[in-house]
């Protein structure tokens, strides 16, 4: 098992190498030539800058039973048809179950958007404590559901 994090601006990559350490787990954070990334811990893949450069490589690298961590759910739809695990920075599992509606969701904000005159958007909330601890806990659970699976293999 290999845990690979869409690193452009992401908010919990200190969380996963921190949990992914404790397991003895090998990560790989993915960024364009845009972002610089430093670690003591994981291997870092600069890729080269185009629109989805970095979600095609991570999606090409990761293999059945890795993890990803992304807030793309495109990305997690093609890590999911691969057999690997997705979970999304605020600590949500993507699964063959949910990823549909997401992806619809996702789209209709996109047509939603573009229906409106003004383009500018609020953006996301500012983010918490309590969200990297739910995020944590939740990154932890799914290490160790992938671990267990991997096991009875």
């Amino acid at each position: 098992m290999k845990i690979y994090v869409d690193a452009d601006a992401c908010p919990v990559v200190r969380i996963v190498e921190k949990a992914a350490a404790e397991n003895k787990i090998a990560v790989c954070l993915l960024c364009d030539t845009n972002h610089v990334l430093q670690s003591g811990y994981s291997e870092i893949k600069i890729i080269g800058a185009g629109a989805d450069a970095v979600d095609f490589a991570l999606v090409n690298l990761c293999r059945p039973g890795d993890i990803v961590v992304t807030q793309d759910y495109g990305v997690a739809a093609m890590a999911l048809g691969k057999r690997a695990y997705a979970i999304h920075q605020s600590g949500r599992w993507y699964t063959n179950d949910n990823i549909d509606q997401l992806l619809m969701e996702r789209h209709m904000a996109k047509a939603a958007r573009r229906a409106k005159s003004k383009n500018h958007l609020s953006g996301p909330r500012k983010r918490t404590p309590e969200d990297d601890k739910h995020f944590e806990e939740s990154f932890r659970s799914l290490i160790a559901y992938a671990s267990k699976s991997a096991e009875q293999l």
